[in-house]
């Protein structure tokens, strides 16, 4: 390491609780998201709230994880922190809950798109405290933002002052995801394990829905897959794929199966030829030691890998999401249940609308057909929460029951084929809903 970076490291370094010793109340903070999650600084600055009275503290996050949850997201330290959350996770929800059983609002749920998350921590909140993990600084001063770009490298930068958390089990990665040891503000040191995501075995619909996804998958693809089992099953079934490739928003274990069993080379891609492309990965030690220190997997910020523009300069761009309802008409809340807020819009729109522009790319919403062991039906007449994916913009409609492409159907054509990928006990009440909507005659 050259002399110059090592004594402003060195000068730079110190314990969490010092690197947190300005922070005021009424600030803005802002943590990196997922394995972004620093948390030492999460631990020292919880405790600071605790022992010195910090209050009206603003926290801007996506996606929070269990050590945010242990710490700075403890219900207790409510009146003095308030989430100011982008995505609605377990962690939220439960303090949603635990709220209104005293009759508070706890958490703010801020409506944004993933791929507008920079602009928003850069242009429209003055984030004035910004702590993140990275990996190690290599000889040349800079520090890698590992498993989590995102807006973390804007952020970095935007925010008055900048701390990093260093763990040597954060993969140094690729592409715009460098910051210099001049850009930062304050070094910790705190070498831990990564979070695993636990996989979760696929139910029966879901099989068959992944099944039905990855027969839409032709060889030369360029994928992006959202989180959770029907992606993992859709994966499993392109292995034998050829001349694949991946430009994502999320990096998942089964996209990185694909790359090590050599169906994904990303030699047809248009941009970032031969290279993987994420803005944050969440999976597992395996997946974790793939993408470190290699050269053929690039992380770049939300706002370059989300933006529609850059997705569809790729031919053959299919893009695969989950969501929660579809409406006769194929518009879809993948956010909401009821009045209550579920998740966040976070990337769809921008991969629907990316694949849709793609030469011959096809964007794929997948669900299964109810909800609940089969009480309520996930095609509905109408949406009861927010509209995440406009009809205009949805290509493709997958469940157990098949797939139908709404492209170029009218309302009432739609309204049949919707009907058919429902569960059989909710077909007729649909039906007759679609009737009185006079979709269908």
């Amino acid at each position: 390491m050259d002399e110059p970076y090592l004594q402003a490291y060195t000068s730079k370094l110190g314990s969490a609780h010092d690197a947190l010793a300005n922070v005021s109340s009424g600030e803005n903070l802002s943590m990196g998201m997922a394995l972004g999650e620093p948390p030492a600084l999460l631990r020292a600055l919880a405790e600071r709230i605790e022992q010195s009275g910090l209050s009206d503290l603003k926290l801007w996050y996506f996606h929070s994880m269990p050590e945010a949850a242990r710490t700075v997201l403890r219900y207790e330290l409510m009146d003095r922190l308030t989430p100011h959350c982008m995505f609605m996770g377990p962690i939220e929800r439960e303090l949603v809950k635990q709220g209104e059983l005293e009759g508070r609002k706890v958490v703010n749920f801020v409506p944004v798109a993933f791929s507008d998350a920079p602009k928003l921590l850069s242009e429209h909140v003055e984030i004035d405290t910004f702590i993140t993990a990275v990996s190690p600084m290599d000889r040349h001063g800079y520090f890698s933002f590992g498993a989590n770009n995102d807006y973390a490298s804007t952020a970095a930068r935007a925010a008055r002052h900048t701390i990093v958390e260093v763990n040597e089990n954060m993969p140094r990665v690729f592409g715009d995801s460098m910051i210099h040891v001049s850009e930062v503000d304050a070094i910790v040191e705190n070498h831990v394990p990564l979070f695993e995501m636990p996989e979760r075995p696929p139910s029966s619909a879901e099989q068959t829905i992944g099944e039905i996804v990855a027969d839409l998958v032709p060889d030369g693809a360029c994928l992006q897959m959202g989180i959770g089992a029907i992606p993992n099953v859709v994966c499993q079934h392109l292995k034998s794929r050829h001349d694949l490739g991946i430009h994502t928003e999320l990096l998942s274990p089964g996209l990185v199966d694909l790359i090590d069993c050599g169906a994904v080379n990303n030699r047809r891609k248009k941009t970032f030829p031969g290279r993987t492309v994420f803005t944050f990965a969440l999976g597992n030690r395996r997946m974790y030691e793939l993408i470190h220190d290699n050269p053929s997997i690039n992380s770049h910020p939300v706002d370059i890998v989300n933006d529609p523009r850059h997705i569809a300069k790729n031919t053959n761009v299919v893009s695969v999401n989950a969501t929660l309802q579809v409406d006769l008409t194929g518009a879809c809340n993948s956010e909401a249940l009821g009045r209550r807020q579920y998740s966040g819009s976070g990337g769809q729109l921008d991969f629907v609308r990316g694949a849709r522009r793609s030469e011959n790319g096809r964007s794929i919403i997948a669900t299964c057909s109810t909800a609940k062991e089969g009480t309520v039906s996930t095609i509905v007449p109408e949406l009861t929460g927010a509209v995440t994916t406009p009809r205009n913009d949805v290509d493709t409609v997958v469940t157990e029951f098949g797939a139908v492409r709404l492209i170029g159907l009218s309302a009432e054509d739609r309204a049949r084929a919707l009907i058919r990928l429902a569960h059989p006990d909710h077909r007729a009440d649909l039906t007759q809903q679609a009737k009185l909507q006079q979709l269908i005659d």
